[in-house]
């Protein structure tokens, strides 16, 4: 078993299998209920999350393993100096695997070299998020059938948003994708994904308006604007409600639109669609 650490570690052929495989567990669970019965799972959270700790927790539950771990950097023996590397060490004699969230780039490939167990990565910083990239395809599959011939726009936060560069490393391996990337001036992708997009001669645009750009979009991926990313409050301020998707927004979209992640004020975009006689063709995915 190696660590999953960037959405790239895994070839086409292995997506595909893993995305076959949770289709197979949502239509059949009972068969794999006690799939990882005796083994731990060790969530090594220390950056704040919700929703993705409790996932990993859920699944390992789900498939008849145990979950041990901690929530902050304030709970783990890092608040008093230990070194992450440490840290993975001593945990990797109690585990046999590790899900590990970090706030700096990096950390989890660090700590997968010093470990004797296998390090998911769950998030470092703003470079990557490869299982929730696995969860993004398997939406995208079961919504659309296909990852071809798809026109994604990603709006938000581009620039720290990781869940948005590893989404686009994992979509420039199928065939036809076309990015559309909208985010202000100071929150776009960056360069270096660019320069990949650009060597790979894969098509994309950059723009500042959502309007202008949603009438071909296939797949509207939303991301918030991250405080926790901004050494300036007053720039988070200033950008945090850059993009607010709406019904009024909607009005030109394709009936098939697929939305994945809306902004945390969903529950406004739910309501408003609701009353939008096109309402059912919108799929909200959060």
């Amino acid at each position: 078993m190696r660590s999953l650490l960037d959405i790239v570690d895994l070839s086409v052929a292995e997506i595909d299998e893993l995305i076959a495989t949770a289709n197979d567990i949502i239509a059949n669970p009972d068969k794999y209920a006690e799939k990882c019965k005796r083994k731990k799972l060790a969530t090594l959270f220390f950056e704040p999350s919700t929703r993705t700790r409790l996932s990993f927790e859920a699944a390992m539950l789900e498939l008849g393993g145990s979950v041990l771990g901690f929530s902050a950097a304030n709970n783990s023996s890092a608040a008093k100096g230990e070194s992450v590397a440490d840290t993975v060490k001593t945990v990797g004699c109690y585990a046999d695997i590790i899900a590990m969230r970090h706030p700096k780039e990096g950390a989890p490939m660090i700590a997968s070299m010093r470990c004797d167990v296998p390090i998911i990565n769950a998030g470092d910083g703003g470079h990557n998020h490869p299982t929730q990239t696995l969860a993004d395809l398997l939406t995208i599959q079961r919504e659309k059938g296909h990852f071809d011939n798809l026109v994604v726009g990603m709006c938000g936060d581009l620039k720290f948003g990781r869940t948005v560069h590893s989404l686009i490393h994992a979509l420039t391996r199928y065939k036809n994708v076309k990015f559309v990337l909208i985010s202000p001036d100071e929150l776009k992708v960056p360069e270096y994904i660019i320069d990949e997009l650009n060597k790979e001669g894969i098509p994309y645009v950059e723009t500042t308006s959502l309007e202008d750009a949603m009438p071909e979009l296939d797949i509207l991926y939303m991301t918030r604007v991250q405080q926790e990313r901004f050494f300036n409050e007053e720039d988070y301020l200033r950008l945090k409600d850059s993009y607010i998707l709406n019904a009024a927004k909607l009005v030109t979209a394709k009936k098939d639109l697929c939305i994945l992640h809306p902004l945390p004020r969903v529950n406004e975009i739910s309501v408003a669609v609701d009353n939008d006689p096109r309402a059912c063709y919108f799929k909200q995915v959060s």
